[in-house]
């Protein structure tokens, strides 16, 4: 198994746009959560100490923007090898398939992982330079961020969790549609549009039920830290949710690749 860790490590590593999507993935997640932190201020609250704003998941909101490139980064480590028909010759090397797959999910996870801390520290920090700016400020019961504070602590490890599952759940689709842009598409779809399909839903069951298991809806209440109790599910049952859907991908992946045709 180590050698083949260390193969998919070997084939990512030297693929040119790996290292630009992991630097893409820092660099997005900082950048959008610096602007948007940056365009809220107490300005248009009553008062400062009545803005309720969320700081931690405002500094944290570039995660929509930055699980992109892990999207991509995560199908490509799968559907590149079918695009170039190189899947023949590692299937040749190593024809234990279930290894092969899994050997994928942890250097894609790994790698991910590490530009997802980078990337959620950094936004914490730009947050924690930019919020007293504009107005929250201790003296309005805003006080800076910091991994010292439970609630906050929670939002990043969750955020960093967040990507890594974004990443799994990709893989598996890519294993499973086995297409660059037809398992982007699906993923994409799963993330940003079944949400907004979701409110045009008529049955107010059915579409509470898909606003609240919805993969990036129920993954990102990780990042709330005010107004839990109000929530419709609690900030790590969002991730399980979030991580039945890696799962489910995962193995249907699993199965799809072990009994298909390469």
């Amino acid at each position: 198994m180590r050698s083949t860790v260390y193969t998919e490590w070997t084939k990512l590593r030297t693929v040119p746009s790996s290292a630009w999507l992991l630097i893409g993935t820092v660099v997005s997640t900082v950048a959008l959560g610096s602007l948007i932190t940056a365009s809220v201020n107490t300005d248009f609250c009553p008062s400062p100490v009545e803005c309720f704003e969320d700081t931690p998941k405002l500094s944290l909101t570039g995660v929509y923007l930055g699980q992109l490139t892990v999207v991509v980064l995560a199908v490509l480590a799968m559907t590149n090898e079918y695009g170039t028909r190189m899947i023949q010759t590692t299937l040749s090397l190593a024809p234990r398939r279930y290894r092969v797959l899994s050997a994928k999910a942890i250097v894609v996870t790994a790698v991910v992982l590490v530009a997802a801390t980078v990337g959620v520290l950094g936004s914490l920090l730009v947050g924690r330079l930019i919020l007293p700016r504009n107005g929250f400020t201790p003296l309005h019961g805003y006080p800076p961020l910091s991994l010292g504070d439970g609630p906050t602590l929670r939002a990043a490890a969750g955020t960093v969790l967040y990507f890594g599952l974004i990443a799994l759940l990709s893989l598996g689709v890519g294993a499973i549609v086995r297409d660059t842009a037809g398992a982007i598409t699906t993923v994409v779809s799963l993330l940003y549009v079944l949400p907004i399909v979701a409110q045009f839903v008529p049955d107010p069951d059915v579409r509470k039920f898909l606003l609240e298991y919805a993969p990036m809806s129920a993954g990102l209440t990780i990042q709330v830290t005010v107004g839990v109790d109000l929530l419709p599910m609690r900030p790590w049952a969002g991730i399980g949710v979030l991580a039945c859907w890696a799962s489910a991908a995962m193995i249907a992946g699993f199965a799809l690749f072990r009994y298909r045709d390469a």
